[in-house]
């Protein structure tokens, strides 16, 4: 057992700034597309998390470029997915609003 103290870590919230940048450095390492990205194809633009029916927006700052993909068929189910980033079972909001 280690005889290290453990050091309480601040409370976070959706305002934290430091917390919101380090978490969307980190989050953007595991887009499934990026639009600067090569292989990126023109359809993908228009089929983006923001724009699915299945992405809903997380609250607070990280709300602005972050929300969880509530698909049941896709492999991002569960995970918070940025809102450029998209995969093949995009589902287009009826009202056609974004993020």
């Amino acid at each position: 057992m280690s005889t290290e103290r453990l050091v309480p870590q601040r409370e976070r919230t959706a305002d934290d700034r430091g917390h919101n940048d380090d978490c969307h450095e980190r989050w953007l390492r595991l887009t499934n597309r990026r639009t600067g990205q090569p292989d990126y194809r023109d359809e993908w633009f228009d089929e983006q998390c923001g724009g699915c029916r299945s992405w809903i927006a997380l609250t607070g700052e990280l709300g602005r470029d972050w929300g969880a993909c509530t698909h049941p068929g896709s492999a991002f189910d569960g995970r918070v997915r940025f809102e450029h980033d998209g995969c093949e079972l995009f589902r287009i909001r009826e009202d056609g609003s974004f993020g």
